[in-house]
C-alpha cells in the first residue's frame, strides 16, 4: 500500500492499493489489445473518444478537485489543473487534424520521385509523472501519444496518488479503460513499466531522468524526458522595475515554486539593484501563506517532505557562506505542514547551492552584474 501524507497537515492520512508486477504486466496485455482498434481509428473518431474522456473528467471534476486539494494542498491550482487537461484535449486534436495528409507527393528537385508521410504510433507508451502538478503532468504525454494512436499505461508519483482513483473511473466511463491506465505504485513500478512498453516520457529530477535514461537505452527504446532545471532572470539597468519585480516575485513563488520553468535566480545590473531589491522585498513580505484557510493566501504548503529539507539545506549553506536573507528565510510549521515565506537573498554567489542546484521552493537569490555580456556568462 502506498501510505498518502497530506502536505496541509502532515498527516498520513490515506492508504492507495500499489499495482504489484503481475497487476501491470495485465494492463500492458490489455492496453496492447486494445490499441490495435485504436490505430486503425480515423483521426476524427479519436478525436471523439477523447472529446468523451473531456466530459467524463468535467463530470468528475469535483472529485478530481478534492483528491488533488489533498495531495497537493493547493484550491485554485487543483481546479487550473483539470481545466488545463480539457484544453490539452480540444488543442491536440487541432494539432492532429492539422498534420499533412498521407498521400503521395512529388519530390520538389526530382518530381520523378515521389515521398508520402507515414504515422507509425507505438505500440504502449509508458508515462512517468512528478508530483507537483500530478494530474496535468501524468496526461501531458498520454494525451498527444492517445491522439497518435498509442496505447498509454500513466504511473504518477506515489507522493501524490489520491487522484488516480477518480480520473481512472472517469477514463472507464469514457469507455478507454483498456487503451488508457493510471496506476499508483513507486520506483519498483515505475522500473516495471520501462521493461513493459516501447517509448517512455519521464518528468523529473535530473537524479531520476539519469536512471531512466540508461534503463531505457538498455531496452533500445527512446526516452523522452523533461528534468530539472535553474532557470535565470537578468534584469537590465533599462527595466521596468515595477514589472521586473512583479515577474520576479510571480515566477519565483507561484505554486510555491514547486514548478519546474520556477524562477530560481536572478541576475539584475548593479545599477539598479539596490531598488530593485528593496522593491521585490517589500512585495515579498506582502505574500501570505495560505493557513489556515486553503481559500486564502498566496504561498502554498511544500507538498514533499523531503523537498522542505532540501530547501533548508540550501538556505543554510547560503547562510553559512554570506548571503544576506532579507525576508523569510526559515521553513516553518503550521498544522503539521511545511511552509517557507518568499525568501529574498543577496550576497550570493555560484558557490553556493541556492545559485547551482535546483530549489524548487520560494527562494530569490539575487546576484549583480557588471555588463550584459557577464550576465550571459553567470
Amino acid at each position: 500500500m502506498i501510505q498518502a501524507r497530506n502536505p496541509r497537515t502532515g498527516a498520513v492520512d490515506a492508504e492507495i492499493p500499489e499495482i504489484t508486477g503481475e497487476a501491470l504486466a495485465a494492463a500492458g496485455a490489455r492496453a496492447r489489445q486494445a490499441q490495435v482498434g485504436w490505430r486503425d481509428l480515423r483521426v476524427e473518431d479519436r478525436a471523439a473518444a477523447l472529446r468523451r474522456l473531456a466530459v467524463a473528467i468535467g463530470s468528475a471534476a469535483p472529485e478530481i478537485q478534492a483528491a488533488l486539494e489533498a495531495d497537493t494542498g493547493r484550491r485554485r491550482i487543483a481546479r487550473l489543473e483539470i481545466d488545463s487537461v480539457l484544453g490539452a484535449i480540444e488543442g491536440w486534436i487541432a494539432t492532429a487534424g492539422a498534420l499533412p495528409a498521407e498521400a503521395w507527393t512529388p519530390g520538389r528537385m526530382s518530381p520523378q520521385i515521389r515521398h508520402r508521410p507515414q504515422f507509425l504510433p507505438y505500440g504502449l507508451v509508458g508515462v512517468i509523472s512528478p508530483w507537483n502538478f500530478p494530474l496535468l503532468l501524468g496526461m501531458i504525454d498520454a494525451l498527444p501519444a492517445l491522439m497518435a494512436g498509442c496505447a498509454v499505461i500513466v504511473k504518477p508519483s506515489e507522493v501524490t496518488p489520491r487522484f488516480i482513483a477518480p480520473l481512472n473511473a472517469a477514463i472507464v466511463e469514457a469507455g478507454l479503460g483498456d487503451l488508457l491506465a493510471v496506476v499508483a505504485g513507486g520506483g519498483a513500478s515505475g522500473q516495471a513499466l520501462i521493461d513493459l512498453v516501447d517509448c517512455v516520457c519521464f518528468t523529473g529530477s535530473v537524479a531520476t531522468g539519469r536512471k531512466v535514461a540508461v534503463h531505457a537505452a538498455g531496452r533500445l527504446i527512446p526516452a523522452f524526458l523533461e528534468l530539472g532545471g535553474k532557470d535565470p532572470l537578468v534584469v537590465l539597468a533599462g527595466a521596468d522595475l515595477e514589472a521586473a519585480t512583479d515577474a520576479a516575485l510571480r515566477g519565483s513563488v507561484l505554486s510555491t515554486g514547486q514548478a519546474c520553468q520556477s524562477i530560481e535566480r536572478i541576475y539584475v545590473a548593479a545599477e539598479i539593484v539596490q531598488a530593485f531589491t528593496d522593491r521585490l522585498v517589500e512585495k515579498a513580505r506582502t505574500a501570505r501563506l495560505n493557513w489556515p484557510d486553503m481559500a486564502v493566501g498566496e504561498i502554498g504548503p511544500i507538498i514533499f517532505e523531503r523537498q522542505a529539507q532540501i530547501l533548508a539545506e540550501q538556505i543554510a549553506d547560503a547562510r553559512a557562506q554570506g548571503a544576506q536573507i532579507l525576508t523569510g528565510g526559515e521553513v516553518t510549521h503550521q498544522g503539521g505542514g511545511s511552509w517557507l515565506a518568499p525568501t529574498v537573498l543577496t550576497g550570493v554567489t555560484h558557490q553556493m547551492k541556492v545559485m547551482t542546484e535546483e530549489t524548487f521552493g520560494p527562494v530569490l537569490p539575487i546576484m549583480t552584474f557588471g555588463t550584459v555580456e557577464e550576465a550571459v556568462a553567470l
